[in-house]
């Protein structure tokens, strides 16, 4: 027997929101932020729940912030 699951957030992914501009920060920062795939400041986006993304994610935890 299958169950529904809610379409908002599937289980392994997480929310992810881009807050801060990276204007004043360093390169590596910028990269980070360029790399998880944000394209405009407020934007929200999906990824998969892995070490790599959470990483990522804790190198710049002043310009992104996890949406539950």
């Amino acid at each position: 027997m299958t169950t529904k699951t809610s379409k908002s957030v599937a289980s392994g992914k997480i929310q992810l929101k881009w807050v801060r501009s990276a204007i004043c920060t360093p390169v590596k920062h910028k990269k980070v932020v360029k790399g998880l795939g944000f394209t405009r400041l407020n934007q929200v986006i999906v990824r998969p729940d892995t070490a790599a993304i959470r990483g990522m994610v804790k190198k710049v935890p002043h310009l992104v912030e996890i949406v539950k």
